[in-house]
């Protein structure tokens, strides 16, 4: 079933279920007002709710679509929102889109995709009358906090998941897999930090904006909405130039720990390259080569051998290539 909820409020308390194409009487105070959810409507649905309620053709085509970015557009006395709600679903973030109708006695939600945490969120609304009878404006501002405060543990999940493999980077090697997943991440981030661009914009021209169905009363609150976008987009920021030092950071590290044993390798071949080239001469067989009958030749090229193999490796451990 595509509809949710529909429902009758006055006076922040809820009246009774109401009909898609049901015109209900509503007072010029704001006091009443109609409430409707729908989730992957249909069609017909969605031309049945812009019969009753006057919806602008262009608002409701654009709501039809499963995803677009967040937006606002103000057509006669009606407005109409965009958003975008994000979960983290096993290591990629899914989207989707919430389309809402906001005239002065009522708001429509249209909602496609995933619908992060809000299943609740009208029972908490009515919870508390003198809140919810502050009108639909105040209900705008509810669904767009939630959604905004939706955001936050998809950074909490992906930052525990940086910052292990960062731990990881300075102990070893990262593998293939890894540097995958850092890519993956970073892809993932970008695209979530458009979004928060994109819904940061939809906020601030709701603070600073003067709209038909938005009242002084409760323009304000947007700004406590706008505050968390900007802190949650400055932790995206923040999270990327993580995985930009860890990418970084282990690059360095690899090239240290190669270099380190390119060193050492340089160092023993220094040092074999002694008796290499001593046996070297010793094996080119000529007949005239003296020291061949020497009685104790042998044992002095052997402590030649020793004497200069043991000051090369000094030299180099003094260097720290060994």
């Amino acid at each position: 079933m595509s509809v949710i909820a529909a429902y009758y409020y006055n006076e922040g308390k809820r009246v009774r279920k109401i009909a898609l194409d049901e015109h209900v009487e509503l007072n010029e105070d704001r006091s009443g007002f109609c409430w409707i959810a729908l989730s992957e409507p249909t069609d017909d649905e969605l031309h049945a709710i812009q019969a009753t309620y006057n919806l602008h053709p262009l608002a409701i085509d654009n709501a039809m679509h499963p995803l677009c970015p967040p937006k606002l557009e103000v057509y006669n006395d009606e407005l109409y929102i965009v958003a975008q709600t994000a979960e983290l679903v096993e290591d990629r973030i899914s989207y989707g889109k919430i389309a809402i109708f906001t005239g002065h006695n009522h708001l429509i939600s249209v909602r496609h995709g995933s619908a992060g945490a809000l299943g609740n969120l009208r029972e908490q609304l009515e919870g508390s009358p003198a809140l919810f009878g502050k009108g639909v404006d105040y209900v705008l501002h509810a669904i767009l906090h939630r959604i905004v405060d939706q955001y936050l543990p998809i950074f909490e999940m992906i930052e525990d998941d940086v910052l292990a493999m960062e731990r990881r980077s300075l102990d070893d090697f990262l593998g293939r897999e890894e540097v995958v997943h850092i890519f993956g991440l970073r892809s993932e981030l970008t695209r979530f930090q458009r979004t928060l661009g994109a819904m940061g914009e939809l906020v601030r021209k709701l603070v600073r904006g003067h709209f038909p169905c938005i009242s002084a009363e409760v323009a304000p609150y947007f700004s406590d909405v706008a505050d968390h976008v900007h802190r949650v987009q400055s932790m995206v920021d923040g999270l990327l130039q993580v995985l930009s030092t860890v990418f970084e950071a282990s690059s360095l590290l690899e090239a240290q720990r190669i270099g380190v044993v390119t060193r050492q390798l340089a160092a023993w071949a220094a040092i074999l390259a002694v008796p290499t080239a001593i046996a070297g001469i010793y094996g080119m067989n000529f007949k005239n080569m003296p020291e061949l009958d020497t009685t104790y030749g042998y044992f002095v090229v052997l402590g030649l051998i020793a004497v200069f193999c043991l000051l090369l490796f000094v030299r180099f451990k003094k260097a720290k290539w060994l």
